[in-house]
């Protein structure tokens, strides 16, 4: 795959994705459409159990290229596709097949920020910090995303100040699972991959397909389409290495069956 824009790389089950577009790791088009072909094949690939998103250089990401933007609009439609591609950006990242954890390594702006939102689990390093940035270039976007994890009060003065939020707030609020220095940033985010890369894959990726499926759900409907999910999986060949393995005090020998 010929990358320009982000490195990755698969070890052990875990895939590493690094955004690197220097300075500021500015989303344009072609960091866009590198991002959503590199977590497609993450989705695709059976070496691959978790993912680690993370960037390059001191900042995570200054969100949408402003100066790229600023030029789209040279046919009416422009905008139309350019939006379609925001949201492909996002939905191949919450959509992956596989658990993406985000290592926020330093600020994320706009979009920046609502890219760490899409992924499943979200740590920080303590130098890190996190701005919507839209009203300040006379945009909008980012607040749906700001919703499903912070109260009305609180998403509302992010998005109309644009102040910073440093990750020890949102660590506090527990919208990061994790605020660490910035020099074992990657090794949290390794230690949480490999505790999932040694589960059942087959259990995982259904796991979060379920919890994709029933977030809008009201608890009844959703326990019940979970419970789908369980009577399925019963069935498979690694849930019953599970149980056997429990039962006999070893660790378990996963085929992803």
């Amino acid at each position: 795959m010929n990358l320009e824009t982000v490195r990755f790389e698969v070890a052990n089950y875990i895939a590493t994705v690094t955004m690197d577009r220097p300075p500021v790791n500015a989303q344009n088009r072609q960091a866009r459409e590198e991002l959503i072909r590199v977590f497609d094949e993450i989705s695709a690939r059976d070496d691959v159990r978790a993912a680690i998103l993370t960037a390059a250089g001191k900042l995570f990401s200054a969100g949408a290229d402003v100066k790229e933007r600023a030029g789209i609009a040279q046919e009416p439609s422009d905008y139309i596709r350019n939006n379609r591609l925001v949201r492909d950006f996002f939905d191949a990242v919450a959509d992956c097949t596989k658990p993406v954890i985000c290592a926020v390594n330093g600020g994320a702006f706009g979009a920046g920020f609502a890219l760490m939102l899409a992924c499943d689990i979200m740590i920080a390093s303590e130098d890190a910090y996190f701005v919507i940035s839209e009203l300040d270039v006379g945009l909008a976007g980012g607040g749906r995303f700001l919703m499903d994890h912070f109260a009305k009060s609180m998403t509302r003065y992010i998005y109309f100040t644009g102040r910073r939020i440093p990750a020890a707030e949102l660590h506090r609020l527990g919208v990061v699972s994790a605020c660490v220095p910035r020099e074992k940033l990657m090794d949290e985010a390794m230690a949480i991959a490999r505790e999932i890369a040694a589960k059942s894959p087959v259990a995982v990726r259904e796991v979060k397909r379920a919890l994709n499926a029933i977030e809008e759900m009201p608890a009844r409907d959703g326990y019940r389409f979970e419970q789908t999910v369980t009577v399925a999986l019963s069935t498979t060949e690694d849930a019953k290495e599970a149980q056997r393995a429990f039962i006999e005090k070893r660790k378990p020998e996963f085929k992803g069956r």
